[in-house]
């Protein structure tokens, strides 16, 4: 049980997840730093390799490298790898669902806010499995579709539709927004999240979060249908069988 999600970490990180349309610097690098608190439940950050897929333009890797990690970013967006000003040093720019890694290179494959993002999301998982060590960790972490932030910029409407949330947005701002839905933005679901986890041989799942709610608020991942909606950000921790 992680007792380290407390009530007044939810509330920071939920704070700092109203500012990340207009002050990004400060939520990723609220969210960066609490990555690596948690994961480090399930590793020792310190000495691992570390590849962050989906890795943007470097607030993670300024906290995995201060917690002694060897880290990698992958971007496929030249725009995304540039946000601060310029690209981070050492970042590769490819696609999740082809890591140019050879297998069992990395001790830890990380993903925070990415699979909603990628077409074949589950063809992403299976590569992060491959490129992880036997006995290394994978955390993937994303919001579900149906969850109040599943539509990003575009919620809530993205309850009535994706494409009508996205006409919508248009309508009223006159420009696409970031995440264009059928685009760069899909439907991604715990319950797929779950079927996928259980039917990957090659990993033992080590735990299941709602990533942003404290210790005993866990057991909404636990039952289907609440966790679409509650869950917010839903968090899949997975270890390479050996």
């Amino acid at each position: 049980m992680n007792r380290s999600a407390t009530l007044s970490r939810s509330i920071r990180l939920f704070r700092a997840f109203r500012r990340e349309q207009t002050d990004p610097a400060s939520f990723y690098s609220v969210l960066a730093a609490d990555s690596v608190v948690q994961l480090s439940r399930w590793v020792d950050i310190g000495g691992a390799t570390v590849l962050d897929v989906g890795g943007g333009p470097g607030y993670f890797a300024d906290a995995f490298r201060g917690a002694g990690a060897t880290y990698v970013g992958l971007e496929p967006d030249a725009g995304e790898m540039a946000a601060r000003g310029k690209p981070e040093p050492g970042t590769l720019r490819a696609s999740g669902e082809e890591l140019p890694i050879r297998t069992g290179a990395v001790d830890v494959c990380y993903s925070s806010n990415v699979l909603e993002h990628v077409r074949h999301p589950w063809r992403m998982a299976d590569e992060m499995v491959r490129v992880t060590k036997p006995g290394g960790t994978i955390y993937l972490s994303f919001p579900p579709w149906l969850g109040p932030w599943g539509g990003h910029e575009t919620a809530p409407w993205h309850y009535l539709g994706g494409y009508r949330a996205r006409r919508r947005f248009i309508r009223r701002t006159g420009a696409e927004p970031k995440n264009k839905f059928g685009e760069s933005l899909f439907a991604t679901t715990a319950g797929a999240a779950m079927r996928w986890a259980r039917a990957c041989r090659e990993v033992d799942l080590v735990s299941v979060e709602p990533r942003y709610h404290p210790w005993w608020a866990a057991w909404i991942t636990r039952v289907p249908g609440l966790r679409e909606f509650a869950s917010v950000n839903f968090v899949l921790v997975l270890r390479r069988k050996a």
